[in-house]
């Protein structure tokens, strides 16, 4: 039996692609929610009701809570019955997960603390980062407990998202949710508080198996995507179709071979089985071979373009699509963003004409570069000698194939085949 806990009130830390969706859930269950980022001007955005980015359906429920009154957001972290931390772990050194806004997030939660709180780390970490994030709290605040059922007493546990970006607002309330508190009580507490908005099965376990089953989902993904994307590289090679290759294969009854592509991205398959290998290094030997053959997919296609381009003078690129998946604006570690980065570099005097449907200007990195510019998908392949297709965005999947038989192309998703 849970502890009698009030969770009325819940602080989600960390207003990003996950955090925001989260907070915005919960108060559309009822609960009073206080969103914290660092960012003032994602702040504002979310006080005025508005998304900082692209994420089918979060808009309309984001400014119905606003305008109840259910949900605000502020820069310092404030009292709350319960708090979400939302927040990156980006590498730092060997692949090795940095902490350090877990660490931050904790110290602010410290302050806050009079006994009795719920704290719930969603953030993809290695195993046994929970239990660090209690450390950090109770090293701040020694007169607090991780043991249960006590005045003084925390409670922690990890709660890892499984969601897919532009299906987030569904399958945040739809998907099954896994739970695992350092205690039994701690568990049984996050799913009093899941439960509120979460029509999936609520499957608790203890929080370093919790941890684990994330990063485990995600590099499962991350070896059979390796293992398309290595035999496209093999097919290229040997002067085989890897579409028409694959297609035949999965005619048998037990084979299932993915799609593959330029690489893998995202903060999610793209990073998460690191944290399993700089776990355990010795024994991580497919998983981090895995990671090894989907990090160099990119260099492969890029290679691929530049000996296309050393056949014009001043080669015109029309990469489409720079975002890590179709039909997103999130560019965390696209790998069609890096080969658009790459061949802006490389190309001694051509240009790359980015084509992005879902952002409104360039990241950072391809601003402020003369030889780069955001454009429309129809001026783009006019004005192009190579096309590059990189994403498979629904806009270019209705796209006139006729119109691209004067260039160059290059199809790393297999969609105009």
């Amino acid at each position: 039996m849970s502890p009698s806990v009030p969770l009325d009130t819940v602080c989600v830390i960390g207003l990003g692609y996950i955090g925001l969706p989260t907070a915005a859930v919960l108060a559309q269950a009822g609960k009073t929610v206080i969103g914290v980022d660092i960012k003032q001007s994602n702040v504002d955005a979310i006080n005025a009701g508005q998304v900082p980015f692209v994420e089918d359906g979060l808009e309309a429920v984001l400014a119905g809570v606003v305008a109840q009154g259910r949900l605000s957001a502020r820069t310092d972290t404030p009292a709350s019955d319960a708090y979400i931390v939302s927040v990156p772990t980006p590498f730092k050194g060997d692949h090795d997960a940095d902490l350090s806004y877990i660490d931050a997030a904790a110290e602010g939660i410290a302050r806050q603390l009079t006994g009795g709180e719920l704290i719930i780390l969603e953030s993809t970490s290695p195993p046994g980062t929970t239990e660090h994030l209690a450390e950090v709290i109770l090293e701040a605040r020694p007169e607090f407990t991780s043991e249960p059922n006590l005045p003084n007493s925390l409670y922690f546990s990890h709660a890892p998202e499984r969601v897919l970006p532009g299906r987030i607002m569904i399958e945040m309330v739809d998907n099954d949710r896994i739970i695992g508190g350092t205690t039994p009580e701690a568990s049984e507490l996050t799913r009093d508080l899941y439960a509120s908005f979460c029509r999936g099965e609520l499957l608790l376990t203890d929080a370093r198996t919790a941890e684990m089953a994330k990063l485990t989902e995600n590099a499962f993904r991350d070896v059979n995507i390796a293992f398309a994307n290595e035999l496209s590289i093999i097919a290229d090679r040997q002067g085989i179709d890897v579409w028409e290759l694959i297609e035949l294969a999965n005619h048998h009854p037990r084979v299932n071979i993915l799609k593959p592509g330029p690489g893998v991205g995202g903060h999610c398959i793209a990073v998460d089985p690191w944290f399993i290998v700089s776990s355990d290094r010795e024994f991580s030997k497919l998983i981090s071979t895995a990671r090894n053959v989907n990090d160099s997919k990119p260099e492969i296609v890029l290679d691929k373009v530049l000996k296309h381009a050393d056949r014009f003078k001043a080669p015109t690129v029309a990469a489409l699509g720079i975002a890590f998946k179709a039909d997103i604006d999130d560019l965390r570690e696209s790998p069609s963003k890096n080969i658009a980065i790459s061949l802006a570099e490389r190309l001694d005097a051509g240009t790359v004409l980015v084509v992005e449907p879902n952002i409104d200007e360039l990241p950072p990195e391809l601003a402020g570069r003369d030889n780069v510019e955001l454009a429309a998908l129809e001026d783009a392949v006019e004005r192009a000698d190579i096309v590059l297709l990189l994403v498979d965005h629904s806009s270019f999947v209705e796209f006139d194939r006729e119109k691209l038989q004067e260039t160059v192309l290059i199809d790393t998703k297999g969609l105009w085949r």
